[in-house]
């Protein structure tokens, strides 16, 4: 499969496995319904998972295909993963005042205990920029694995 369609299909994943997660922890509303309220509020976070993945993955893919042994490579994905988790647990919080994701409702109980009352605090009231924050670190990730596929293509070219 070349590395587009890899791409496309990774980033529609992240997309697909997200809203189906708001479903899942959303049984008050119908399905459509929760959908509906998460790309109302969370449709950057939303988009931005689904393209930084993908993005990724056509960068490592394209790697591949170039024979490119970027050291780089495994890290940076591995960041995107956790980033991605990351924020789509911080985009999670905010859909839970319109009724989606009650099961977070039980992670946010679970926040004091483990945090601290003060820091449980300042993510809840964050956690809609937390989320932008951590699609600016896959945009990074993305962006630093760019940057060395460039570099080693040029010295490739070199040589």
């Amino acid at each position: 499969m070349n590395p587009v369609k890899k791409a496309i299909l990774a980033g529609i994943m992240t997309i697909v496995v997200y809203l189906t997660v708001v479903v899942f922890t959303t049984p008050a509303l119908e399905p459509i319904a929760a959908i509906n309220a998460a790309f109302q509020l969370n449709s950057i976070v939303i988009i931005g998972m689904g393209i930084g993945i993908g993005l990724q993955v056509y960068l490592s893919d394209k790697s591949k295909v170039l024979g490119c042994r970027l050291n780089v490579k495994r890290k940076a994905f591995g960041g995107n993963a956790s980033s991605t988790a990351v924020t789509s647990f911080f985009s999670f919080f905010s859909l839970v005042p319109l009724g989606c994701c009650g099961w977070w409702l039980y992670a946010l109980s679970l926040l004091p205990s483990i945090f601290g009352t003060g820091v449980s605090a300042v993510l809840i009231q964050y956690s809609q920029p937390l989320a932008y924050l951590g699609l600016v670190v896959i945009f990074g990730f993305n962006a630093l694995t760019a940057i060395k596929l460039y570099k080693e293509k040029k010295l490739r070219e070199l040589i």
